[in-house]
């Protein structure tokens, strides 16, 4: 494999010499492997520990809510059925979904990308382990108290949609909702960590010359996915901080007694709420995509045109949120707006669907188990996309809203579209998770038994839907044509949770009594099955080059083993990765990665005790428990892990790449860029509610507010003028350390810049902001500065962390630490606060 190959560059170098490759998997099993014992599985980093982790626990969570999802089905099955009291199935229904949609759906595919990209894309891991392992650990903590909640009998019985009024403390005065608010909360710092986590590997992490245009579809799918994550989870994580500050302080956000308005949180929840459904729908199709042309022995047909289908997925979905608000009194011609981008969006769903029927049509389709739920997703995805198309139509969704049709049309979208395929996804990389073979006939049986279970319980709630029975009832009235439905519907209900549970059998018999499978037992063409099953956790012995992701997986194997491509070994005794370029995959530096350690749990630990704290009430002492949090992060950041030398490393003949890149972006920036991506949404999310409250509520007028104009004008423009001087500091730092000149002068300057921009943004709040529980005008108001204040104060540690790092000696010529990093976190906070204050301003002169 010495043959240079064209790549991004003109001529990519060739790849290292053939090594042996025993004493290369020894080097690196010694710097990446976990530590033994349950302390290794507690300070394990590893996305293939952690993504078969997710995947487990997301499980785990499913037969909790498969078994909710029985008991729901029992009491339906009569009509006057006492086997649940209303109570308890109000909880049990609002479990159900929120178990699902939280605690399954996204977890599973944050696990299942979590596992693969890195091996797709040919690297050893993702590009933040500790972030990773963060996430698994605030998942896990945040559904437990969600179902020792349930266990309780203090789970919220709202609906997994929460809406308010009924959510709020009149209608829902015990600790109920709080639960769902919070505990939702917490597990969404799990799924805004993968997103960030794999938008940023697949970015920068790819193989050299692996092309965005020539990265695998799976990666598209991910990558679309992980964009509208970062997009949709923020007004979810909004509405439920602006319900909770409403349950707790009286800040009137949805009273409309106050000015508030509950529309308003069904716009927050449904901005995210239906996003979420391609959000489960994307990676699903990305498996698609990856098993039928492997099991057809063809290449995919239109791959140009299947990534044009999910950007365009990823940009419409966000316009449909009112979808599912059409009865709620919206004006026409939204209605006329909102339906037409319904009926759209099935367009790329479309080009998807024949792109995989062509590439079936092309190639010799081999009916293995994975297939067998290829061909069940097809037959239940396209009626779930009908029905769909049916309810985007504004006079059929006025007739079916709130009735068991749009239950029907739901499960038939999230199963057919989500569990099938991934269903598929399982069995074809059980061998890599396992390195087993399944056992023959259970896989078959489990399918056929799921899909006719299936259809008999939600083909017939159409029916049912059609004939007028509402949803989220526990009993129903006398109504002979409903009766045998529901008990027929019930019946099938229970065959498939039986399916569900071989299905699962088959899984666990696999992976204990599977004869041991060859490499590569499907003759896949992906880089995921170039490797040892199961696999290390480094995946590779060397990373790809052009020559060897040419090739087939087979055929790729042993020279990667041999050390053949890029980085060989670990000689250096450190865990390291190749970062490239966004575009072309140019090799650019090589990155450390930290190894094994108990700092996610911990800091997942102290974010649930004040969460904890929060529900008990105690909020002075849950203000003190963020010391520790912050305490935390810059230990965090105190243990990044350095090079040796400062010298360049071989990655290849003709190739060295330095450890800190001279130009060009870090991973850390590169997930700062992310993070505050997802930032400026939550962000926008509060304008919206502003401009909501301000403009369409129909509530009682604003209170007079008549501040000291000349004082709080003043103030302001002393905020902004000391955080502008504090990112001008930060800049000419990064420009005197490009020189070799010394900055700690000007960072303490930028950071006492920031201290008095915090004192007298508090003073100015203490002072002059109105009660904020008076009005919902008053509320938004104070939502909008609390949040600048975050941003100002969390610049004022970063600033402080960063005069540390110059203290330290840990500043020079292409060392800048954090100094990018704040810099471009400051430069955010003085654009968030400026338009948080233009916002006020135009409020206050809109009343």
């Amino acid at each position: 494999m010495t043959t240079p190959v064209s790549g991004a560059t003109g001529t990519a170098p060739p790849g290292n010499a053939p090594r042996e490759a025993l004493l290369l998997h020894r080097e690196l099993d010694r710097v990446w492997r976990n530590d033994p014992g349950l302390w290794g599985q507690i300070t394990a980093v590893s996305h293939t520990t952690l993504g078969l982790r997710f995947i487990a626990t997301a499980f785990v969570f499913f037969g909790i809510g498969g078994i909710l999802a029985m008991l729901i089905r029992a009491q339906l099955s009569t009509q006057h059925s006492a086997f649940l009291d209303k109570a308890i199935y109000n909880q049990f229904f609002t479990m159900h979904g929120s178990i699902m949609m939280f605690l399954f759906a996204i977890p599973l595919l944050e696990g299942l990308a979590m596992y693969l990209l890195p091996k797709m894309l040919g690297t050893r891991d993702l590009a933040f382990p500790r972030l990773s392992a963060l996430g698994y650990w605030c998942y896990l903590l945040g559904g437990t108290i969600l179902v020792l909640a349930l266990l309780a009998g203090v789970a919220p019985g709202e609906g997994w949609f929460m809406y308010t009024p009924l959510s709020g403390r009149t209608y829902s005065p015990g600790v109920n909702a709080d639960i769902w608010l919070l505990g939702v909360t917490f597990v969404e710092i799990s799924a805004l960590s993968a997103a960030i986590e794999l938008m940023v590997s697949i970015l920068r992490l790819r193989a050299p010359g692996m092309k965005l245009t020539q990265m695998p579809l799976f990666a598209w799918y991910i990558l679309g996915t992980a964009a509208m994550m970062l997009a949709g989870f923020p007004p979810l994580i909004l509405g439920s901080v602006l319900l909770e500050l409403e349950r707790a302080f009286g800040w009137p956000f949805f009273d409309p007694e106050r000015g508030g308005d509950p529309l308003l949180w069904q716009h927050l929840f449904w901005l995210f709420g239906h996003p979420e459904v391609y959000i489960i729908f994307l990676p699903a199709a990305g498996v698609l995509s990856t098993v039928i042309p492997a099991l057809c022995r063809t290449r995919i047909v239109g791959y140009g045109a299947i990534v044009a289908a999910i950007l365009g997925m990823v940009f419409l979905s966000f316009g449909l949120w009112v979808h599912h608000m059409f009865t709620v009194g919206i004006p026409h011609l939204a209605l006329a707006f909102f339906s037409a981008a319904s009926m759209l969006v099935a367009v790329p769903t479309a080009v998807q669907i024949f792109a995989w029927i062509g590439t079936l049509w092309r190639g010799r389709p081999e009916l293995k188990l994975p297939m067998f739920y290829v061909l069940g997703f097809f037959l239940t995805f396209v009626m779930g996309g009908l029905t769909g198309v049916m309810l985007a139509v504004v006079p059929f969704n006025w007739q079916a809203h709130d009735t068991a049709f749009v239950t029907a049309h739901l499960h038939y979208v999230l199963i057919g579209g989500f569990v099938f395929p991934m269903m598929a996804g399982v069995t074809w990389w059980m061998p890599l998770m396992t390195g087993r073979r399944r056992i023959r006939g259970l896989g078959e049986a489990a399918f056929w038994i799921v899909l006719v279970g299936f259809h008999g319980t939600f083909f017939i709630m159409h029916l049912t839907g059609l004939m007028g029975m509402p949803r989220r009832i526990p009993t129903y009235p006398d109504n002979p044509e409903w009766v045998w439905l529901n008990l027929t519907s019930s019946f099938f209900g229970f065959v498939m949770t039986i399916g569900f549970a071989v299905f699962l059998m088959d899984l666990v018999l696999q992976a204990l009594l599977g004869k041991r499978s060859p490499r590569d037992p499907w003759d896949a063409p992906t880089l995921d099955w170039a490797m040892a099953l199961p696999p290390p956790n480094y995946n590779f012995a060397s990373i790809p080059c052009p020559a060897l992701q040419a090739v087939s997986a087979r055929e790729a194997m042993l020279p990667l083993a041999r050390g053949e491509g890029y980085l060989p070994g670990a000689p250096r005794g450190q865990r390291e990765i190749l970062v490239t370029s966004v575009g072309a995959a140019r090799p650019e530096h090589v990155a450390l990665l930290p190894s094994n350690t108990a700092l996610p749990l911990a800091l997942a630990l102290v974010i649930c005790g004040f969460v904890l704290l929060v529900l008990a009430s105690l909020y002075t002492v849950a203000a003190l428990a963020l010391v520790p949090v912050a305490g935390l992060i810059w230990l965090w950041a105190r243990r990044m892990p350095e090079a040796a030398s400062g010298a360049d490393i071989d990655v290849a003949p003709g190739l060295s790449l330095p450890v800190r890149p001279r130009l060009g972006t870090t991973l850390t920036l590169s997930g700062m860029h992310c993070l505050l991506f997802a930032n400026a949404t939550f962000f926008a999310s509060l304008l919206f509610g502003l401009a909501f409250l301000s403009l369409v509520s129909p509530g009682p007028a604003m209170p007079r507010w008549a501040p000291d104009v000349a004082v709080l004008g003043a103030g302001a423009a002393m905020v902004l003028a000391l955080l502008a001087a504090g990112t001008a500091c930060a800049g000419w730092g990064l420009a005197r350390l490009d020189r070799g000149g010394r900055v700690t002068a000007i960072l303490r300057a930028a950071a006492a810049a920031n201290l008095v921009a915090l004192l007298v943004f508090s003073l100015l709040v203490v002072g002059h902001l109105p009660d904020p529980t008076r009005h919902a005008a008053d509320a938004v108001r104070a939502a909008i500065v609390a949040y600048a204040g975050l941003h100002i104060a969390v610049a004022t540690l970063f600033s402080a962390y960063v005069v540390d790092e110059a203290r330290r000696g840990e500043l020079g010529p292409g060392r800048t630490g954090a100094l990018r990093t704040w810099s471009v976190w400051q430069g955010f906070t003085v654009v968030v606060s400026g338009l948080g204050m233009a916002g006020i301003w135009a409020q206050a002169v809109q009343a």
